[in-house]
């Protein structure tokens, strides 16, 4: 049996198991992938101060994000098409996620329907990410949807009004529906879990979409319907029109820019996440990591930062932490996991991170995740 020591271990192990195209989809990013590399490793270059002789006994990641108590400040991303990666992905990824005591965020653009992830975890509360489109009668529906599975906040994602290109997406054929080239069927054919797990479930189509909007009954018409949703013309009077109907904890998803963050608090919103989609939309903006600091610096008093990107380790949890992030997001971590072994895989993605935030934060001379600052970084490696 394959011995898992690292994030690193399960995406090995997910590239073997997945079809090439949904592994793909995943694991790139837009254009020459600048900003996708760069996510993960800017973080490489912050340094760590070592401490030694001071009492680690009792250590905790215990925080919380947006008021919610979590085992450690990590919350699962949205990622669209969770569901291909492993059958019914989305609910196994959300179950493990409860069971470990991190929120899990389900997209828009998923498998399994919000619905599908309330029954399949027993109604426990999870957060819904939301785009802007042109019908708002869905969105409307949507939103209600997610009251009603006892979703306990809403992610909005401000930096998709329009898609950024990526190379391999169209080289493999990845559309709605995909499209069955020769070359990935016998691709397809090289996966037997996957392909047995897939032919165990009925949960195959978009599910928050298909059968939801009228016209759109199968995966062919939702290709000609999403491509036209996406709506261009978002600004913050949308953002505003959100919250209101909404009502509950609103978090904005997809800030990169201070003047951006100072918006973000003047909407009301509860956080912000520091975010470039993971570099999947704006190949050459800046990292993640190294975009925090100011966006910290200049709204960090007035409404919780969060940030997502190349985060592959609780040493990186720590980094962001100590940077000023009250929370972080892993997107590709748990997604390798889930891709490599099912729930079990997400479960063992958590394991990892946490144990390497408890390590690391001992070394570095703390033994409360809430104590962490910059002080335990070397000066003179970390953006400022």
């Amino acid at each position: 049996m394959t011995v898992i020591t690292n994030i690193e271990d399960l995406r090995v192990l997910a590239e073997k198991r997945v079809p090439r195209m949904f592994y793909d989809y995943a694991d790139s990013g837009s254009w020459t992938e600048t900003t996708y590399r760069a996510n993960e490793s800017d973080f490489q270059n912050i340094k760590l101060r070592q401490r030694v002789a001071i009492n680690m006994d009792n250590r905790s990641t215990r925080s919380t994000m947006i008021g919610q108590p979590v085992a450690m400040p990590v919350a699962l991303a949205p990622v669209g098409l969770t569901g291909m990666q492993h059958a019914d992905g989305e609910i196994l990824a959300a179950r493990a996620a409860k069971a470990f005591g991190v929120p899990f965020t389900l997209s828009t653009m998923s498998i399994c329907s919000i619905e599908d992830v309330a029954q399949g975890t027993g109604n426990h509360p999870f957060w819904f990410q939301v785009y802007v489109i042109r019908d708002r009668q869905f969105m409307e529906r949507l939103i209600e949807r997610a009251r009603a599975a006892h979703c306990s906040a809403l992610v909005l994602t401000l930096d998709l009004q329009i898609i950024g290109q990526r190379h391999k997406d169209l080289k493999n054929g990845l559309s709605a529906p995909p499209k069955l080239t020769l070359p990935n069927i016998l691709n397809m054919m090289t996966k037997p879990r996957w392909g047995l797990g897939m032919l165990g479930t009925k949960r195959r189509g978009f599910g928050n979409i298909v059968g939801h909007v009228g016209g759109v009954e199968d995966m062919g018409s939702l290709s000609e319907w999403s491509g036209k949703q996406f709506d261009p013309t978002l600004n913050w009077n949308d953002v505003e029109w959100i919250k209101k109907r909404w009502g509950g904890k609103l978090i904005l998803k997809g800030i990169q820019d201070v003047e951006d963050a100072r918006l973000a608090v003047d909407s009301g919103a509860d956080a912000l996440i520091v975010s470039n989609h993971g570099g999947r939309q704006l190949d050459g903006a800046e990292s993640s990591i190294k975009a925090l600091p100011a966006i910290v610096q200049a709204v960090g008093k007035e409404i919780e930062v969060h940030m997502d990107g190349g985060i592959r380790s609780g040493q990186d949890v720590l980094k962001a932490r100590a940077l000023g992030a009250h929370g972080t997001y892993i997107g590709r971590s748990y997604i390798y996991g889930l891709g490599a072994m099912g729930q079990a895989g997400v479960t063992k993605a958590l394991e990892i991170i946490q144990k390497e935030l408890d390590l690391t934060m001992a070394f570095c001379g703390r033994t409360d995740i809430n104590t962490v600052d910059k002080s335990i970084l070397l000066p003179g490696t970390y953006p400022s």
